[in-house]
């Protein structure tokens, strides 16, 4: 559980692509220093990662990109989010810190112990966290730059039934949901995705997961900066918690790269 990858890795699509698939929570590695400050034994840790992980959502945006006509670029976190969460706040905006989760996680899924309740969060927000969300700053005003826009879109997966730690959770889980923000996410987009993933089968909107992620230095600002999360029930395409990719993954792909081109057209 240790890695010696770089912590985030922008790789790169078409020159004229606006749309960043960003992939946040996809991967299990866990930094050997990291790993010291977790209480958890090794096994309840594997079984915490099966819950906590979006498991299969890097292969997602991999097979989209490659099926699209125009390939968009894409953002992967190579860290588990159980090292740094890059889609929380740092400070006390964050609702999710209410249980435990905010920027650095200090209980599990399930709302037992995963770091002392005194853990300073700072080192690991310096180390991680504030060079992730700068470059992903970055990344967004490459695109800017490059041809006048960003569509940035949040590939996730959340549990077919709800986990402890959702503060929402009570809410329509159907087998994709779209999360949405008021100023970031225009209604072309929100209809190309309920085009494109209604092959897959029911699309809801904000249940049980709402919003969409956008660097700081742009939110609520630039409104040339478009943002849509993508929520995949993991039914659809895998056997869960944490088991491998079934042949929904495909299809799921398919859907996304249709989204994708249509974000660009």
């Amino acid at each position: 559980m240790t890695s010696a990858a770089p912590s985030f890795a922008f790789l790169p699509g078409a020159a004229g692509s606006p749309v960043i698939l960003h992939v946040p929570h996809s991967s299990r590695a866990i930094p050997a220093g990291v790993r010291a400050d977790i209480v958890l034994d090794d096994g309840a840790l594997e079984r915490e990662l099966d819950h906590i992980t979006d498991s299969h959502t890097a292969e997602i945006a991999e097979e989209a990109a490659r099926l699209a006509g125009t390939a968009p670029w894409r953002f992967v976190n190579r860290l588990s989010r159980l090292v740094v969460d890059p889609e929380r706040f740092p400070d006390e905006r964050e609702e999710m810190r209410a249980v435990g989760m905010g920027a650095v996680y200090t209980r599990t899924t399930h709302r037992e112990e995963l770091r002392p309740q005194a853990t300073d969060p700072e080192p690991l927000v310096a180390r991680y966290f504030r060079p992730y969300a700068q470059a992903m700053t970055d990344a967004v005003a490459d695109r800017l730059a490059a041809v006048g826009r960003a569509v940035v879109i949040d590939v996730h997966s959340y549990p077919t039934e709800p986990l402890p730690y959702e503060l929402h959770g009570e809410g329509p889980r159907p087998p994709v949901c779209l999360g949405t923000d008021a100023f970031h996410t225009p209604p072309e987009l929100l209809a190309a995705a309920r085009k494109g993933f209604g092959e897959v089968g029911e699309v809801g909107l904000d249940s049980p997961f709402s919003g969409a992620y956008v660097p700081l230095a742009h939110y609520g600002k630039e409104p040339r900066v478009s943002a849509l999360m993508v929520e995949i029930r993991r039914d659809t395409y895998m056997t869960e918690p944490g088991g491998p990719a079934g042949p929904g993954l495909t299809r799921l792909a398919t859907a996304l790269a249709t989204l994708v081109d249509a974000a660009t057209g």
